[in-house]
């Protein structure tokens, strides 16, 4: 299973990342993970991976994404080249406007034209507020826990729901882990409503 992960800096991108490959890890799966940070510091593109079985590289060639999980929508629209006709991707519905578009040097393209595109790439599609679900689990910030929810509730990865929480418990610090796992939850709930 190759998971494709791409975002802009500052959405945790990597700490997902390492959260379902740690999740891949306690339920005894062979897993390896990679990242390209770019100029994640500066909003720029983050991109990672997580390759899951008997797969040797984790770098995930063109068209060869089982997954594609994006945590921004004009992302998920770069990275179709990773995806093909069996891929599941798990996007944002929230765009993070890139400096270009504030300071009005470009137009961010309508999000129905980027999920069109999306959804006319890949075999199963599926929207989520991650912004709106994290705010009722108590952060501003859990985005990114939402959408490893959504993923692992949608059911497609051989993880058991205990493995997922496991990881959570090993990667976080303690001050921020309840309202994590709130959102896990939450993702969770949408993205088993959403099989």
């Amino acid at each position: 299973m190759r998971i494709f992960f791409t975002g802009v800096g500052g959405q945790g991108t990597l700490l997902a990342t390492r959260l379902v490959g740690e999740a891949g890890l306690e339920q005894g799966l062979r897993v390896g993970m990679s990242e390209i940070h770019g100029m994640a510091q500066r909003g720029g593109v983050v991109e990672s991976s997580v390759v899951m079985g008997e797969v040797s590289s984790p770098p995930i060639p063109d068209g060869e994404a089982d997954i594609l999980m994006a945590f921004e929508p004009l992302e998920a629209a770069r990275a179709l080249p990773k995806c093909n006709g069996k891929t599941l991707a798990v996007t944002s519905t929230v765009p993070i406007v890139p400096f270009t578009v504030a300071t009005g040097q470009s137009a961010y393209p309508s999000l129905e034209s980027l999920f069109e595109a999306v959804e006319k790439r890949v075999a199963r599609f599926v929207k989520v507020d991650a912004v709106e679900l994290s705010k009722k689990a108590g952060s501003d910030r859990a985005g990114n826990i939402v959408m490893v929810g959504v993923l692992a509730g949608l059911g497609w990865l051989p993880i058991d729901r205990p493995n997922w929480e496991q990881a959570l418990r090993k990667i976080l610090p303690a001050k921020i882990l309840d309202e994590n796992l709130k959102a896990f939850h939450l993702g969770y709930e949408a993205g088993a409503a959403a099989k």
